[in-house]
């Protein structure tokens, strides 16, 4: 059109008055001319990956063999992978792995209603905040029994962890007891001073004879806000990775057999489970750079 004569002055009409008359840059018309003329094909954008979608599907595939945990999400996997040396992104670990139905199954997240609880319930430094709650699972012989557990709020360590038949308020202080032999070194008066427990208003954790031990040892009582298990969010997450991982897909015999089964879980958690909260660092790997911290300073 540019080119095209006018009747009046017979002169090209030229590029700058037809773009302004079709509103229309005079950049996107040269653009695209020079686009016409090249002969190139455009490539794909960005850096050559070492790997086919194939071959990363492939090790995708031996990751989440080699695991011993179940049903880990994409990220996990892409931190992984990371750590045999295989670098690629997150989207593409994604991609590749909706494509081969490698996701677990996700769960639709819930409708949030007003939350009360506006804060943090995950501490600075170590031993500084435990949470501690329990859950049921069920064993052939004895039927359904009963496992205490405690974590630490800023590492996400398992601290203790203890089956037994009857719950009682004497048997809820075991991971406790064992967490401080763990950690602070031993078991007597005062020893847990500057360290604070968090657990639920269940009837063990309220208990005198729970209360008195737990002041015995210096560890201050903090409650979570009642009907508000957000609070206590960090050992009902352990929870969920124990029944996942464990009580889930394994049968017991007795409570015996689940308690050596619960060790060996809390020792392959904290040396194994990447944490996504802690740059996917293990719990233990966290502590450690925490003590490593503190002795430089």
């Amino acid at each position: 059109m540019s080119r095209t004569l006018s009747a009046s002055t017979n002169k090209p009409y030229g590029v700058a008055r037809v773009a302004r008359v079709w509103d229309v840059a005079r950049s996107s018309f040269y653009a695209a001319r020079s686009r016409a003329a090249s002969a190139v094909v455009p490539l794909k954008r960005g850096p050559k990956t070492d790997f086919t979608d194939e071959q990363l599907t492939d090790h995708i595939r031996t990751v989440i063999q080699k695991s011993p945990f179940f049903g880990e999400g994409h990220r996990k996997i892409w931190a992984r992978l990371r750590l045999a040396g295989i670098r690629t992104s997150k989207r593409r670990v994604l991609r590749l792995m909706r494509a081969a139905e490698l996701l677990g199954p996700a769960r639709r997240p819930a409708v949030v209603n007003s939350n009360p609880h506006a804060g943090t319930i995950i501490s600075e430094q170590p031993n500084q905040l435990w949470g501690t709650d329990a859950t049921a699972a069920v064993t052939m012989a004895e039927g359904q029994v009963t496992i205490f557990a405690a974590i630490d709020h800023c590492t996400a360590e398992c601290v203790g962890i203890h089956a037994v038949k009857r719950a009682t308020r004497f048997e809820a202080l075991e991971p406790i007891r064992q967490g401080l032999r763990d950690h602070f070194g031993a078991f007597h008066a005062g020893i847990g001073a500057g360290l604070r427990l968090r657990h639920d208003h269940g009837s063990q954790y309220m208990s005198d004879d729970f209360q008195k031990e737990l002041r015995f040892v210096g560890i201050e009582s903090s409650p979570a806000f009642v009907r508000q298990p957000e609070g206590n969010g960090c050992i009902e997450r352990f929870f969920r990775t124990l029944k996942e991982q464990l009580l889930w897909i394994r049968h017991f015999d007795d409570v015996e057999q689940l308690q050596t089964a619960l060790l060996q879980f809390k020792d392959d958690y904290n040396r194994g489970w990447l944490i996504q909260r802690l740059n996917f660092r293990t719990p233990w790997q966290t502590r450690q750079d925490f003590l490593a911290q503190r002795a430089a300073a």
